[in-house]
This record gives C-alpha cells, sequence and structure tokens, in this order.
C-alpha cells in the first residue's frame, strides 16, 4: 500500500510544502513572499469582465491592479460585458497564459479578492489527511531534494531504465527508455518496464505541476493495452477530476490530457532560458546562510554571489539578522558567475 507523508519548510521569503509518495517527492508547492495572491489556485474574487471573445468562447476579467483573468463560458450563460461575477481561480497563469476562473454567481461592487487562497499548510493537510505535517531541518532536506528532481529531465526507472520529460509549448513528451534493464523474457521486460514508467510519470508530472497533452513513448511492441489501461487509470487517479486516458496508438504510445491547475514549478524556479531565477538563487544562498547560522551561534558571517542575485538576497539577509541576529554580511562579487554562492566566515 502507498504510504504519502507531508512536509512544511517555513523558510525566510518563501513557504514551500512537500508531499512523498514511498519516501519519493511526489507534489512541492512553492509560496514567495510577493506572490501576487489573485492568483493563486483557491482564492476567490470579485472581477469585472472587461471584454468577450466569442469565437473562443472566452471571456477576459479584470481582477484589479492590472491583473486578468479569463473565463470559459457556455453559449447559453454568455456573460455581459462591464458585468461584475464572483469568481474563483481554477488554474494558475502559465508562461504566456492568463490564470483561468470559475464563475461563482453574481458579484457585486469593484474587483477585489473575497477569500484568500488556502495556505501551504492547509493544501498539505487536505492532500495527505490524518498525517503528521513534519517541520524543521527534516522538511528543508524533503523540499531540497524536491526541488532538485522537478528540474531534471531523465530520471531512473525502479527495476532499471530512463524515463525523460520533456515539456514543449504545446504538449509535454515523455519518452521510456528500456536502457540497461536486463531479462531472459524481452516482453516480460518491456511490460513491467511500462507499467513501472507510468506509475513514475505521475508521480513526476505532479511534482513538476504539469499538465495538458502528455504523450507517452512506451518501449517494445505488442503492448498489453488491458494493463497498461489499469495501470494508467490508477497511477492518475489521484489528479482527477479531469483526466482523460487514450487507449495505447498503432505507434506505441499512450496520449492523456491531465489537468493544468497550477503553475509548472520551472516557471516559479527558472527564467525563460531554463536557468535558476536570481530570485531562486537568493533564496538558496539564504538557506544556506540560516543554516551556518544556526550551527555557529554567534559567529560572523558572510555571503557571496553574483551582483544580481545580490539585489535579491539583500532583503532576505535583513530579515534573517532580525531572527538570528545582525552578524552576517552581504558581499555582491562583479563578474562572479550567477550560480556560485559561497558561505563562510566574515
Amino acid at each position: 500500500m502507498s504510504r504519502r507523508r507531508a512536509y512544511l519548510d517555513r523558510g525566510i521569503g518563501e513557504v514551500r510544502g512537500v508531499v512523498t509518495l514511498d519516501d519519493a517527492p511526489e507534489r512541492l508547492i512553492v509560496r514567495r513572499d510577493g506572490d501576487d495572491p489573485r492568483l493563486m489556485l483557491g482564492a476567490r474574487l470579485v472581477a469585472r469582465v472587461s471584454s468577450l471573445e466569442p469565437t473562443l468562447s472566452t471571456a477576459f476579467l479584470d481582477l484589479g491592479g492590472g491583473t486578468e483573468a479569463i473565463l470559459p463560458y457556455k453559449t447559453d450563460v454568455k456573460p455581459i460585458r462591464g458585468q461584475s461575477l464572483e469568481i474563483e481561480i481554477r488554474g494558475e497563469p502559465r508562461r504566456g497564459k492568463l490564470a483561468v476562473g470559475r464563475a461563482l454567481g453574481p458579484g457585486e461592487g469593484a474587483p477585489r479578492i473575497v477569500a484568500s487562497a488556502p495556505d501551504v499548510e492547509t493544501q498539505l493537510r487536505f492532500l495527505v489527511r490524518d498525517v503528521e505535517v513534519v517541520e524543521g531541518r527534516e522538511a528543508r532536506a524533503a523540499a531540497d531534494e524536491a526541488e532538485a528532481e522537478a528540474l531534471e529531465i531523465l530520471h531512473q526507472i525502479p527495476g532499471g531504465g530512463i524515463l525523460a520529460v520533456e515539456p514543449t509549448r504545446a504538449l509535454t513528451a515523455i519518452d521510456v527508455d528500456l536502457s540497461e534493464r536486463k531479462g531472459a523474457d524481452a516482453k516480460r521486460v518491456t511490460r513491467q518496464a511500462n507499467l513501472s514508467a507510468l506509475a513514475l510519470a505521475a508521480r513526476l508530472l505532479r511534482l513538476k505541476g504539469l499538465g495538458g497533452i502528455v504523450v507517452i513513448d512506451l518501449v517494445g511492441r505488442g503492448h498489453d493495452g488491458n494493463a497498461l489501461m489499469a495501470a494508467a487509470r490508477a497511477a492518475f487517479g489521484p489528479d482527477n477530476p479531469g483526466v482523460a486516458i487514450g487507449p495505447v496508438g498503432r505507434f506505441g504510445t499512450m496520449e492523456l490530457s491531465l489537468p493544468r491547475r497550477v503553475r509548472p514549478l520551472s516557471e516559479v524556479l527558472c527564467r525563460e532560458d531554463g536557468r535558476l531565477s536570481d530570485r531562486s538563487l537568493a533564496l538558496r544562498l539564504i538557506r544556506r546562510l540560516q543554516a551556518e547560522g544556526e550551527s555557529q551561534p554567534g559567529a560572523r558571517l558572510a555571503a557571496v554571489c553574483a551582483p544580481d542575485v545580490a539585489r535579491e538576497a539583500e532583503p532576505l539577509v535583513a530579515e534573517l539578522a532580525e531572527r538570528l541576529g545582525a552578524r552576517f554580511v552581504l558581499r555582491a562579487e562583479p563578474g562572479a558567475p550567477r550560480e556560485r554562492l559561497e558561505v563562510g566566515a566574515a
């Protein structure tokens, strides 16, 4: 029987929540200081219909403060331009895409938040019921591990083989590679590899926050379609409602459609070029500085990083000083590689 655990890392500048499935990270929730509360999954707002796109059955919503969302609608309940509606955010924004709202009923007054989105701890307790939420150093280690795995492309399949997960603008492509997986019965080996790959793919897609169209290129030929369909339904069951799974096609691929609910983790952590953002690097630096500060009470410590990262880290260092005392120095080193983060004696 699968076992899930929950971890909550209350860091400086961000809160991270982790759900593990059989000790492997399955979900990572990241909430950073400065995130727009109007765009978080589950937030309820009063919004104003700013325009309509009838050919797409979509309304554009003004959430206030220059923030927008879209509202898909049915032709028999077409909203009216200028109308106020109460909505719930059902899909967070993605790069180049607006947040998606769901109409709850008529609204009154100017655009505003009616009810904030659930905080990270509340989300964890919803996802993993009747389990203690672990905090402290163990939670930080779990969040760091989840972050690292979420950004990887290649993943080891239990028992052997490689799974590659590569998002594109149109869909997410997953390749199953038998690699060095061995066995005398090739048909049995490929069948087991595909079944293991489906379970792994489901966990990784949840961890990475990926949805939409997914195409899985299975290994081998002559697939047991019924067994693979049953395995896929079980693996992607936690993503319901909204999951659609197609049968294995003539080219050995399985297609799925998964609901898009959260912002992909790569967009939270990285720039468009795929490298960690200055903000993500600054938060990593602060975690290292905090760890050293807690292990060396009273010691004066210095953090050294690139200038752009230092600008993001400066207010975080000030917050750390409020917690552990004014004994930290931040040094910007011109020309330093962005990814070089150093912590040592001041």
